[in-house]
């Protein structure tokens, strides 16, 4: 059952971290934040949502990258229950998918709580002061199948972001697969 994200909370700050990324660095906020904006995204190496909007989510990050926006991608989903989104296959999916971005695991899924992530794709703009202004989707799927007429939301967006340091007021959720958080 598809979940959807909630609305943007406008101007909520972002949440530190100090993640492993698939390049075995130990990367922080502070690492990754873009000089006009940063996009974080929680997503996972099998679901569905996700593969389905992977290659408009690595063109977005490389044109957003241009205006200075930065971009990170974190994994949160228990990879015991969950064995495709191992680490050793969140270093395969990001090769296989020419990642633009650091790809970061949570293994705690201490981050993902505390980001109210819910599903996998879920982002997070934010403004060049950190405050968030995007909460939505890539683009529109109908079947799994992106419907490709222009940039995509997420793309309009982060544009706006960058110019403006504000989001559009009307987004659509992103719709995707839970994270799959562990029994403890």
């Amino acid at each position: 059952m598809p979940i959807q994200t909630p609305i943007c909370d406008f101007g909520q700050k972002a949440h530190d971290f100090k993640l492993k990324s698939t390049e075995s660095k130990i990367l922080s906020l502070a690492d990754v934040k873009g000089e006009k904006g940063t996009l974080i995204m929680f997503i996972c190496n099998h679901c569905p949502y996700v593969k389905a909007v992977m290659k408009d989510i690595v063109e977005d990050c490389k044109k957003l990258k241009d205006v200075g926006i930065n971009s990170v991608a974190i994994c949160a989903n228990d990879a015991e229950n969950y064995p495709e989104d191992s680490f050793e296959n969140m270093i395969k999916f990001s090769k296989e998918n020419q990642f633009v971005f650091p790809y970061l695991v949570d293994e705690t899924q201490k981050v993902a709580k505390t980001y109210d992530a819910v599903c996998t794709p879920d982002f997070f703009g934010y403004n060049k002061d950190l405050e968030l202004q995007y909460r939505g989707r890539v683009r529109e799927l109908k079947k799994l199948i992106p419907i490709r007429d222009g940039d995509s939301d997420l793309l309009k967006a982060m544009m706006k972001i960058a110019e403006t340091n504000k989001g559009p007021e009307n987004q659509i959720p992103s719709v995707g697969c839970g994270i799959k958080w562990k029994n403890n």
